[in-house]
Parts: structure tokens; sequence; C-alpha cells
């Protein structure tokens, strides 16, 4: 009778440890499934993320890509992000916090974090074309001998998926970005308006526009020269989307003209911001191989009026066409100036040495 009680205790976890590595494997084939068929990186991770959280029941993940200047991070969850910094920075070669960006939180600078112990953190290396990364884990059950195939075989399916994502990231990015100022190009921002427009009508939102076009730019081409001029263009477009809002798309909309679109934002708030460009590209000292050239810009701003009952392709012409006419008597109005302006007065032309 005890050699019987001995052999059952000796089979039931093999039993049990099979049972459960049967059951752990067909949620992982599932997740793959679900993994394939998302069509976003974070789609992707996340998936990944919840696999790992069903069969390991993690206390901590945090999932990293190297990207060309840093690192992007899936972490799970937010407070153990000042202890795993340290660990990023070292293990990526980074040079500080401001290097790694957070895909899945906004944090502030109050918020309780807490430590842990270093040594108990186990990570995997993930390597595939064009994605290179690693993910961390402290689990709050022990590993079975199995565990380290299913994460293995999740994150061969996550890398693969994850490269064929951002493949079709870079032709969709590549299809939609002007390739001399890496604004987007008039087709994508025709897209991402008539998407703009229908959010703001569905939540009631406010929506302005601003276009603006270099003064005299015709000038500079025929002075300096074509390649010149790029070199302003260029400076033009990073210092506007430099000071914008995330969220805010800045488009190249002609040869010198551009157009953005300013999601939640109010007349008065898109002519202050027009206004705060138009001052810093008045600043800017552009120096190219043919000299140094200073430039202005003339800005127009239009805003969604409350009339939904209009179809969103209706309104976007409506906004282009007011935002283009405001622009238009910018230049009347001697140009360097926004319209309309905060104090609607004729002014004469502003006379800076060097502008052209």
């Amino acid at each position: 009778m005890k050699f019987a009680f001995k052999k059952l205790f000796q089979i039931l976890p093999l039993f049990f440890n099979t049972a459960a590595s049967n059951s752990d494997h067909n949620k992982l084939a599932q997740h793959i499934i679900n993994l394939n068929q998302q069509n976003s990186i974070k789609g992707i991770i996340n998936e990944m993320a919840v696999c790992l959280k069903e069969i390991l029941n993690y206390r901590l993940f945090a999932f990293v890509i190297q990207r060309n200047l840093g690192v992007d991070v899936w972490l799970d969850p937010r407070m153990y992000k000042k202890s795993l910094e340290l660990v990023f920075i070292q293990d990526f070669h980074l040079s500080g916090e401001s290097e790694i960006n957070y895909l899945n939180h906004t944090f502030n600078s109050n918020e309780q974090e807490y430590q842990f112990d270093l040594e108990n953190l186990v990570s995997y290396i993930l390597d595939e074309e064009n994605c290179h990364g690693k993910i961390y884990m402290l689990t709050k059950k022990n590993m079975a001998s199995y565990h380290d195939n299913i994460v293995a075989m999740i994150l061969k399916s996550t890398a693969i998926a994850l490269s064929k994502q951002i493949n079709i990231d870079i032709l969709t990015s590549a299809a939609a970005i002007d390739p001399l100022t890496g604004c987007y190009n008039r087709r994508e921002f025709e897209e991402q308006m008539r998407k703009t427009i229908a959010s703001a009508k569905r939540h009631k939102n406010k929506l302005s526009v601003f276009m603006f076009d270099i003064d005299h730019f015709k000038k500079v081409n025929d002075t300096y020269g074509h390649q010149a001029g790029d070199v302003v263009l260029q400076r033009v477009s990073d210092v506007v989307r430099n000071d914008m809002r995330t969220g805010d798309i800045l488009a190249r909309y002609g040869g010198e003209e551009f157009i953005a679109i300013l999601p939640s934002t109010g007349k008065q708030e898109a002519i202050e911001l027009a206004e705060r460009l138009r001052d810093k590209i008045e600043e800017q000292i552009i120096v190219t191989d043919a000299g140094t050239i200073k430039v202005t810009a003339s800005f127009g701003i239009a805003s969604l009026e409350p009339s939904y009952e209009r179809p969103d392709s209706a309104d976007m012409l409506k906004l282009i066409e007011e935002a283009d006419s405001m622009m238009y008597k910018a230049k009347l109005n001697g140009r360097n100036t926004v319209m309309p302006g905060l104090i609607q007065l004729c002014q004469q032309p502003t006379k800076n040495t060097g502008t052209v």
C-alpha cells in the first residue's frame, strides 16, 4: 500500500506538469494566431504581453525595441520605471533617460515608484532583421522547464510579426512623407484632415488649421540657387515642426507652402501659435554654401465651424480655402504677418536688413 502511494506521488507531478504544459501550449497557439492578426506595433507587443501574463503570471514585464536614437519601451506595471531605466541605459548604451520613449504610458514627475531585486530579473534577447530588442520579466511563479521554450516561441513569433509591420510602416511612411522636408505630403495631409474633421465632429471638439508660405521665396532661389532654397525649406519646416505639439500635423502643401492641422485648437489659440512660429522663422539665420539667408513667412488661419450636417470633404475644402484666403490677405497686408491677426490693422511692410 505504501509502495502504491509512493508511486502515485511520483506520477501525479508528471501528470499535472504535462497537463499544464499542454494547456499553456494551447494558449500560446491561440495568442500567436491573434498576434499575426495585429496591424500595429503596439497591438503586436500588447498581444505578446497578454500571452506571457496568462502563461507566466509575471509581476513585471518590459519589452524594449532598439531604434536609431534610443529605445521604445512597453512597460507593465508602470511603478518599476525608475529601477528599470538604469538597466535599459546600461544594456542599450544610452546616454540617459531622454533616449527612452514609452509606448504605453505617460509619466508624471511625482508618481510613486517601487524598487525590486535586480537579481530576480530574467531577460531574453530578440533579434530579427530590422527588429532588435530585449524583454525583461519578474514572474510570480517558478518557471517550469518548458516555459523557456514557450518564451522562445512567442519571442520568435513576435519578432517576425514586428519586423513585417516595421517594413510596412516604413513603406507607408515613405509614401506619405515629403522627402525634402520630412513633413507629410499633400496626399497624406488630406487623408489626415478627413480623419481629424470626422473625429472633431464626433466629439464636438475644436479644430483649426494654419497655412503659411515663405515670403519672396522665388527671390531666394534666383539669388542663392535652388540648393540654398532647399536648405531654407528644410530649416523653416524643422523650426515649425519642433515647436508644434504632439498630435499636430504639418504638411508641405506646395513648393514653399505648408499647412498644419491643429486638433482641439480654437482660432485664438491657432493665431497665438502662428504668431510665435512667425517670430521664430524671422529669427533664423540660415547658413548655406551660397551665403547666409534670412526669411519671413505669412500665415493664414481657419477654424472649423459647428456645422455638423456637412460632409467632411466639404469642411476640408472650406478650411483650406479660408486659410489660403487669409494667407493671401497676410501677403497684401505687408507679409511677415498672421491673418486674421490679434489686432487686424493694416501694417506697412517690415524692413529687415538681409531679409528676402
